[in-house]
């Protein structure tokens, strides 16, 4: 499953002239990868929703190739698999096949009892998107996924408005001079504030909101990657 895209690596500082520039020359891979996340919301099952998710808990901390690589060693095991099962499979493939490997057992189990693992009932039903985010950003039972993991979740299942803050938009936010510092944001008010930045300098560039947010991304990491 290749679903990265290889572009030029930029490794000065983005300024708004490098990120239109960048948005022009990209714009027909960002959009093809925008498409292939909303078929996966048009056609998934709740298997594949419950995958996607294992996805972006492999990826927290780590890497999106790393967590790429788990979710191909334990695809197996996502429906039953023990914990001590997940974890011998995610040994050399993960950095923390232990800890990730409980995350799965516990999340599982909690989306069990709250939802009957009706993942995609389950997030049809917030009719606020802010809502549908904070279930599983707050939720004690699922563990993994902060906001901004939870965001990547919502997006890579193709339910679009929310923004990915890792380290490299972050970054591109703080280069352009949207934000004070780079440093991750630690409350939820803290994240709705930095994401309501990137919402206005999305308008100001007049680049689509989960567009931009792919643009940057591949500015700092030379891919667009899910």
């Amino acid at each position: 499953m290749n679903l990265s895209s290889r572009v030029r690596r930029d490794r000065e500082p983005v300024t708004v002239e490098k990120i239109l520039a960048a948005h022009r020359a990209r714009r027909g891979e960002i959009r093809a990868r925008l498409a292939e996340f909303a078929e996966v919301w048009r056609a998934a099952d709740d298997a594949r929703l419950w995958e996607e998710m294992v996805f972006c808990i492999f990826t927290a901390g780590a890497s999106a190739r790393m967590g790429l690589g788990s979710v191909e060693a334990v695809r197996h095991l996502l429906a039953g698999g023990s914990e001590r099962e997940l974890a011998a499979a995610l040994s050399g493939r993960h950095r923390y096949p232990n800890s990730r490997s409980g995350y799965i057992v516990v999340t599982r189990e909690y989306l069990a009892g709250d939802c009957g693992m009706r993942l995609r009932e389950r997030l049809e039903g917030f009719t606020d998107p802010v809502e549908r985010r904070d279930w599983l950003a707050r939720s004690r039972g699922v563990k993994g996924l902060g906001y901004k993991e939870s965001s990547h979740f919502l997006r890579n299942v193709g339910l679009r408005g929310y923004a990915i803050l890792d380290k490299h938009i972050l970054r591109c936010l703080y280069e352009v001079g949207r934000l004070d510092s780079p440093d991750p944001p630690a409350t939820r008010a803290r994240y709705l504030d930095t994401e309501a930045r990137l919402r206005d300098f999305a308008r100001d560039v007049s680049i689509d909101f989960d567009e931009l947010d792919l643009v940057l991304w591949s500015m700092k990491t030379g891919e667009i990657l899910k």
